[in-house]
């Protein structure tokens, strides 16, 4: 049965898809059969893995609002083992379609139950907003990554991200739990950046990775190339630190198993 791990910040440009696209293509190259559903509008997990969105002939889209089985949305990508459920555009209006529909923070959920055991991890890349296709991935989800831009205001709106998980989990999902903290963009030789490593270590202790992602240009460069880090240049910092990052989940879920 699939692990379902959401990844999400309703704070922009801290790394929320370029952790979902290289994280999903690193658990991949380790053996493990990933699924990455794409539920932003923006579609950039999408087209970061070298698929048109506005080629896809089902997506996201119709499997929230038609019911389309998902098993028949997914396409393989350049990846073996990797999986992707696209997106598009008209995800955005998904959310005033599904506004009236009982039950309507579930739909996600019953769709990847379809699925769920074809998989090992499930990954979703949430949008930056706390709208209610976000709810939906978190309501589905086991648990949350959440990634940390190490600049100034790093911080900033990390409450209210865990105040509407807290209400997920007293309403909706009592199982959701953090998987961590993820300091993205990080330099080493800035002294901001460290503080603010230190700073979440100090406010949520072991719930911090212990991996980093670093600034690296081949990170910034692969989606262009409609590829992950880790199939552009394997080699890279960018590649290695998303495999190391895919080696310490995979290895605290067996210690908890």
């Amino acid at each position: 049965m699939g692990k379902i791990i959401a990844i999400a910040n309703q704070k922009g440009g801290v790394g929320k898809t370029t952790t979902s696209i290289n994280l999903s293509a690193a658990m991949a190259a380790s053996g493990k059969k990933v699924l990455l559903i794409d539920a932003d509008p923006q579609a950039n997990a999408t087209s970061g893995l070298g698929i048109v969105p506005k080629e896809m002939s089902s997506t996201i889209y119709e499997c929230l609002v038609d019911d389309y089985p998902m098993r028949s949305a997914t396409v393989d990508t350049c990846v073996e083992n990797l999986q992707l459920l696209g997106s598009r555009i008209d995800l955005v209006g998904a959310e005033l379609e599904l506004v009236e529909r009982k039950g309507r923070e579930r739909v996600l959920k019953d769709a990847i139950a379809q699925v769920k055991d074809d998989y090992d991890y499930i990954i979703i890349d949430c949008s930056p907003s706390l709208g209610l296709i976000t709810v939906n991935a978190l309501t589905a989800a086991d648990s949350v990554i959440i990634p940390v831009q190490a600049e100034y205001f790093a911080l900033e709106g990390i409450s209210k991200l865990l105040n509407t998980i807290r209400i997920i989990k007293a309403k909706l999902n009592a199982g959701l739990r953090i998987e961590g903290f993820l300091v993205t963009m990080y330099d080493a030789r800035l002294r901001l950046a460290n503080e603010i490593f230190e700073e979440l270590k100090g406010h949520f202790g072991d719930l911090v990775f212990n991996t980093v992602i670093p600034r690296n240009i081949r990170i910034s460069e692969a989606p262009s190339h409609g590829l992950p880090v880790t199939v552009y240049d394997p080699s890279c910092r960018g590649a290695t630190s998303h495999i190391q990052l895919a080696h310490e989940i995979i290895a605290r879920d067996k210690v908890k198993k």
